[in-house]
């Protein structure tokens, strides 16, 4: 969840790092959701703001930065550290579910650039492809309803019992694609989406938002999704035909 720091224009790695070897061909393809699909994170923004001052306290950007690619259970846990009035968890988890759920149906929800042509590009070429989020199911909802996309095996929240940075999400959907996690491309804007995805076995390229993705061997980084081609993310990741 963070404000999109994509720049405009041609596609042009960040980097490439060594390892990122062919694989065998792409089986499937899956995209994060908040900062990757959608530029969302001005509205988590407005919502935990919100959110906060029932709690009696502030809300600044670093705050939101610290929950980037993080889990309702966290975000409600950090809110609660920076509450001045008590709440039961629970009740906060509702209000900015319900805060969440409103803005997005309200207010501005842009796609990231090109990334609505690649999943065109995706569907068109007969490709599994899952979206994969820790949002709760309402927020999914909401943002796929406003998108008017559709994804073959959308994995949320509800879906598991531990979210990004762990890799159970990743695992779950490329099983409910019959796909083999190594021959599955991630897309992902979050240290902790990609750690998930990693972990999981699949190829990821990487698309930060606010929050700098870390590189390593074999990890793919690119400032944006802009004019990038299926075609070009198989051979970035390593997943030709």
């Amino acid at each position: 969840m963070s404000q999109s720091g994509h720049q405009p224009g041609r596609a042009v790695p960040m980097r490439v790092a060594a390892g990122a070897s062919s694989l065998g061909g792409l089986q499937a393809v899956m995209f994060d959701m908040d900062g990757l699909l959608v530029d969302s994170e001005p509205l988590w923004f407005l919502a935990e703001s919100e959110v906060m001052t029932r709690l009696g306290g502030t809300w600044a950007p670093e705050d939101q930065h610290a929950l980037v690619g993080g889990s309702m259970p966290s975000t409600i846990r950090y809110l609660l550290a920076r509450a001045v009035r008590p709440a039961e968890p629970a009740t906060v988890a509702r209000w900015l579910i319900e805060e969440m759920v409103e803005l997005v149906r309200t207010r501005p929800l842009p796609s990231l650039p090109g990334v609505l042509s690649l999943l065109a590009e995706v569907r068109a070429a007969g490709l599994p492809h899952a979206l994969v989020t820790s949002s709760e199911p309402a927020v999914v909802d909401a943002v796929l309803g406003r998108l008017d996309v559709r994804f073959d095996v959308v994995v949320c929240a509800a879906d598991v019992t531990s979210a990004k940075p762990d890799p159970e999400g990743y695992r779950l959907a490329a099983a409910k694609l019959g796909a083999e996690p190594r021959q599955c491309l991630a897309l992902e804007d979050s240290p902790n989406g990609v750690a998930a995805a990693e972990a999981a076995g699949l190829r990821v390229i990487a698309v930060p938002s606010v929050v700098p993705v870390p590189e390593r061997p074999g990890r793919v980084v690119l400032h944006t999704l802009n004019g990038v081609t299926l075609a070009q993310l198989r051979e970035l990741a390593g997943l030709a035909l």
